[in-house]
């Protein structure tokens, strides 16, 4: 029968002078089939307060919701592991609290819950395009214990969009900036749609897309709300719908055009069932008289071909490299994760000259055994046409070790098979602290160990593996 890892992660501020409630995961250990089928049979009950959530990037893991704002995490032993990379270093960007705050629009809505590191997302990809904003639905219960619990699940799985919301108890929450962005939508091809527009501000709703949320919904009682529609307004966004009215079927969502002429070009809102690339169709038949306005048609005339591009030829040099935006950046960045540089990219690739980018063209040519200026990180001719012939020397494997994942990687709600891994090596080393486990949940006893193995080593005891800490180690690769 299946093992269970099971984790209980809760959101709490662990330091005073960062208030931003960060995912405290406490590992329970395993359990079996037996135990799991009891636990989503009492989830499945009418009168039940529990409510089961799918993994969905892990096959048989799932969350449960609690009526007491945590959240139940059950990871089968053995999972392949889902990793989540940190967004683009561009920093937290302004923390101005107050609206309104001029053309520019604010980056916070005063009074919010902050969720997480407040650093979910990065630039916008298409800054000239029309600013918009992307509404969803949890498709979970609604009411205050399950912001907490919903929250949890969201960082957890890296599906986080910029807010969400809670239409019973209007509380407002935010897991980064409005001005850059979420990572609630799934891609169009290679152009990443979280990042359309001159702002793309994400909304979770706690609800159900058949049970629309807006059905007795009265913004005049809801402050909260209210704030979140001026701060959209405050970007510039329209209170029209240019898609038209959301699709109230699975069904009707399904057979919706998508038009990317209409996302590309039209500022305003946009349900998740109406952007190109995505399958969902919440947040159902929202009334869009009362959020934000009345719906406008979709004048679109249909989706918009994407530009031609030679995917043969190279290029020119003009095409790659800081500043680049084109389809020739795209083909590169997918002609290279072909040939192993997967795992330099977070997202994509896509048309944004970046430095996955960068970093996956110099570690072709370094596999060519080219050195100095032939890898550079800059396709040339000859680069370009191994990539197109498919010739050359692939992109080798990870080494046996696990690369360093750096400090961030390491914090309460942080769940990898790197994380067991490290525990068994300390454990190994005699620096263990564990009392269960060690496994893939981040914990006090993982902090624990690694301050005893730098105890042990001479080293700065903070608990969190430095580069050096993590060399001398010699984690084992996942």
């Amino acid at each position: 029968m299946t093992e269970y890892h099971v984790a209980v992660d809760t959101l709490a501020s662990p330091d005073p002078d960062t208030p931003e409630l960060q995912v405290e995961a406490a590992y329970l250990g395993t359990v079996d089939q037996a135990h799991v089928d009891e636990v989503r049979a009492i989830a499945a009950l009418k009168d039940s307060e529990r409510f089961v959530k799918e993994h969905p990037h892990i096959e048989g893991a799932f969350f449960v919701l609690r009526d007491d704002g945590a959240l139940d995490e059950y990871v089968p032993v053995g999972a392949p592991e889902y990793r989540v990379y940190e967004p683009d270093p561009e920093g937290r960007g302004d923390s101005a609290e107050d609206l309104p705050r001029g053309l520019a629009g604010p980056a916070y809505i005063s009074g919010v819950v902050k969720f997480g590191s407040q650093s979910i997302g990065g630039a916008m990809d298409y800054p000239g395009n029309p600013p918009r904003v992307t509404q969803h639905t949890t498709e979970s219960p609604a009411g205050k214990s399950y912001f907490y619990s919903v929250a949890a699940y969201l960082i957890k799985v890296a599906s986080e969009p910029q807010v969400i919301y809670d239409p019973e108890s209007d509380l407002l929450g935010q897991f980064g900036p409005l001005t850059q962005s979420g990572r609630a939508l799934k891609n169009d091809g290679s152009r990443r749609t979280n990042r359309e527009g001159k702002v793309n501000i994400q909304i979770e709703v706690l609800g159900r897309a058949a049970s629309p949320w807006t059905k007795g919904f009265d913004k005049t009682k809801k402050p909260n709300y209210a704030k979140f529609e001026a701060a959209c307004r405050a970007h510039g966004v329209p209170d029209v719908w240019p898609a038209g009215k959301p699709a109230g079927t699975a069904a009707a969502a399904a057979k919706g055009s998508r038009s990317r002429s209409t996302w590309q070009t039209k500022g305003g809102y946009y349900a998740h069932s109406q952007v190109p690339g995505n399958d969902h169709w919440d947040p159902g038949a929202i009334d869009t008289s009362i959020v934000p306005g009345k719906a406008t048609a979709d004048t679109g005339g249909g989706t918009a071909p994407e530009p031609a591009v030679d995917k043969d030829a190279f290029p020119g040099a003009s095409k790659f490299g800081p500043g680049a935006n084109n389809g020739y950046v795209s083909r590169l960045g997918e002609m290279l994760v072909k040939r192993g540089a997967k795992r330099f990219y977070v997202v994509g690739p896509g048309p944004k000259w970046g430095s996955a980018d960068k970093n996956a063209t110099r570690a072709f040519q370094q596999a060519q055994g080219w050195t100095g200026a032939d890898a550079d990180g800059l396709p040339g001719a000859t680069t370009w046409k191994l990539l197109v012939d498919g010739k050359g020397k692939d992109i080798p494997a990870l080494p046996k070790y696990e690369p360093y994942p750096g400090e961030g990687f390491f914090h309460g709600g942080r769940t990898s098979p790197i994380i067991t891994a490290l525990g068994r090596r300390l454990k190994a080393l005699g620096c263990g602290a564990y009392t269960n486990g060690p496994g893939p949940n981040w914990t006090n006893a993982d902090k624990n160990s690694v301050k005893r193995f730098q105890k042990k080593t001479g080293t700065k005891q903070t608990g969190i593996p430095t580069k050096a800490d993590w060399e001398a180690l010699k984690v084992p690769n996942v």
